[in-house]
Order: structure tokens, then sequence, then C-alpha cells
């Protein structure tokens, strides 16, 4: 659910359903024994022409194999009587191993598909750009009762290829916690793999992902259990209003939103802002954008005085900017709906667990790995 935004406040488009390749399977053939017979007709050994005077006499043909030979399913053919078949052609010598081969990843044809479609529909926009065309497009369902204020870092956008959401969103939020590292998405990969965490790309347990960041990124992670909701709401948006960022799953509906389905489209999101409708905007320190009035902004450079919080069972008065691997767009999220569906990430995909490739899930399922869980990352030298 999304705020009220009035003509004096401030969605998400649809983004296109997401496909998935059937999986075929063919019956065998069985023959029918009835049509199969052991007994032919014995050929006869065709009379060899008398020789004439001027003429080699001509040998009369190899006699047919035995009528019941048991190494013979069908007859022979008349060309078979006639000429030796030639010996098939010998094998190609075997391919040099140049090391191990990386693992196959699934879904590849349709992220390259998906990257094509987003790359030749313009440009990726900047952050700040994408943010306030997300805004302008949402301003007409925030609450006219309430002043804004934006806290947002900058992130970049990549699109994932295969089930690579996790890792995907992990990588976008290193650039704000070791942005000189600069670690290629491939590392990320090859580390979860060598590590047992994944097979292909997949994270399905946080603390997996946490042990991943502090080794890879050389940050802190704070493991988040219990929800989004109660005490852990505060401590997730001073993270978010702090500039930090925020690994969370959900389930993810056709437009890249959070829903509800026990788990089965789990995905991954990385949460670098937060909007808050508040009573008042404490002074000094915000400006308020000349764009979009009732919109603030912490003033870069000036100290400012974090806002009071909202309640929690004040509706849509809480939002999440998010990021994930299936579009450059941020998205803007009602945090109730995030927390909601977070917490009810319970089951493994059945088509998943039916399609015959190789998941890592830990000990207890999704349940024991996703439910209810976040990470709250920062830089190793941060205060916070």
């Amino acid at each position: 659910m999304v705020p009220n935004f009035s003509p004096g406040s401030f969605s998400t488009t649809a983004q296109p359903p997401q496909f998935q390749d059937p999986s075929l399977s063919f019956p065998a053939r069985v023959l029918d024994p009835k049509m199969i017979s052991a007994c032919f007709p014995p050929v006869e050994t065709p009379v060899p022409p008398r020789p004439l005077a001027s003429q080699a006499p001509i040998p009369p043909p190899p006699p047919p194999p035995p009528p019941h030979s048991p190494d013979l399913a069908f007859p022979p053919s008349p060309s078979s009587l006639q000429a030796p078949i030639p010996p098939p052609p010998p094998l190609p010598p075997p391919s040099i191993a140049t090391g191990a081969a990386p693992p196959h990843v699934f879904g590849l044809e349709k992220s390259h598909l998906l990257k094509e479609t987003l790359e030749k529909a313009g440009p990726v926009p900047g952050s700040r750009e994408d943010v306030k065309r997300l805004l302008k497009l949402h301003k007409d369902r925030f609450r006219s009762d309430l002043q804004w204020i934006l806290f947002c870092a900058d992130l970049p956008s990549f699109i994932q290829e295969g089930p690579q959401c996790g890792l995907v969103a992990l990588w976008m939020a290193s650039t704000l916690l070791a942005p000189r590292s600069g670690i290629p998405l491939e590392r990320l990969m090859q580390m979860a793999v060598e590590r047992g965490y994944s097979a292909q790309g997949e994270m399905f347990s946080v603390a997996d992902m946490g042990r991943l960041a502090q080794e890879a990124l050389g940050c802190q992670a704070e493991l988040l259990c219990g929800g989004l909701g109660g005490p852990n709401r505060d401590r997730v948006l001073h993270h978010l209003v702090a500039g930090h960022p925020l690994l969370v799953p959900y389930d993810e509906d056709f437009n890249h939103e959070p829903c509800q389905k026990k788990g089965h489209k789990a995905h991954w999101a990385v949460s670098t802002g937060v909007l808050l409708g508040v009573q008042g905007v404490p002074s000094p320190g915000y400006a308020e954008d000349p764009e979009l009035p009732g919109l603030f902004h912490p003033m870069p450079g000036t100290p400012c005085q974090p806002p009071a919080l909202p309640d929690e069972g004040s509706a849509g008065t809480v939002y999440l900017l998010s990021k994930q691997g299936k579009s450059w767009h941020y998205q803007l999220w009602d945090y109730n709906q995030v927390r909601d569906s977070n917490l009810q990430l319970t089951g493994f995909s059945p088509s998943r667990a039916a399609d015959g490739r190789e998941y890592v899930v830990p000990a207890g399922g999704v349940r024991a790995g996703l439910c209810g869980q976040a990470l709250l990352l920062t830089p190793q030298d941060s205060s916070h």
C-alpha cells in the first residue's frame, strides 16, 4: 500500500511480469512385443550362373546368417548381404582440460534478454534524477497533513544474471561500504560458491550473507531477527537516516514490489533511503525542495537534528527507497508492506524444488534462513 499524497504531498510503475520456462518431458515409446518377431523366412542361396568360356567364374555370394540369430532383432537389409558396412570414423580426441568449469547458472538467457531490453529503453538514470522522477510520480498519493523528509544515499544499478539477486544487492551496497575496493560481482559469486553458501548465485541465508559481506567487503554486518517491526523498526530507520544500506529478503510480485507468497517468490533488495512523514521539520539543517513543496532534504555539509520517527501505528508515514536486480530504477515501498512480506518467508518454491537444479538451502529451510531477518551493513570505521 502506497501513501495518500494529495496535491500538497507525494507508487511505482508496474514492471512487466516475469516468465518461467516450463520443463517438458515425453514418455518413452515402447514397442509391442507382438510387432517384433525373431523368425524370418530363410534367404535362399542363389545359384551361380554357368561360366562362359571367355568369362572367369563368378564366385557365389557369402551365405546369409542363420534365421534365428540371437544378435539380430530385425532381418538384414539386402545391401548388408552384398557389401560389408565400413567401420565408423574414429572418435575425436578428448579435449584438454584447462581448469575446473564454472558452475552452470540457470536463467542467464532470460536475464540477458531483460538487460538488453532495459538498455534499449534508454540511458540509466542518475540516482538523484531517478528519485526525483519517482517522487513526482507519486506526489498526489502522499498525505497532505504531513511534511516529508527524504534521506537517500546514491546507489548504482545492476541487472542480475540468473538467481543472483542477493549477490547483486550486496554488490550495490558495497559501493557505500568499500567504494575504493571495487570488488567485482564475479568475485562475490566465486566466494559464495567456494564457501558453500550458494550453488549458482542464490542466497537463502541472511546469516551467510552477513558472513560473506564481512569477509569480502571488510564491513560490519548486524543480523536482525524477529522482523522489521517492534524494537527493530527504530533500529532500521536510524540506520537508513545515517546513510547506511539495509539488505532485506522479501517475496517479489510481478512489478517487483513486496507481496505475500509464503516464500515461493523469495527475492533480495537493498534499501538506502527512507521517506518520513512528520508533523514538523526540525531546523536548521533542512531545505525545502523547489519542485515539490512539502518535501525537505538534509542540507549537505550542514549538521541537522534527526527528526522524531513516526509512530509504528501511524499508517502511510514511512517509505523505503530500494533497488533490486531486475530494474534500473528505485522503488518506493510502504515500510509495513516490506515488513509483512519479510515476515512470511516460510517455504521453498515448489517449482524450484521440482526443476532438478541445485540450490543451497540451510538446515531448517527458508523459514530458518530468511524469515523475519534482515542485514544492517556499515563501513568498518563507522561509529554507527
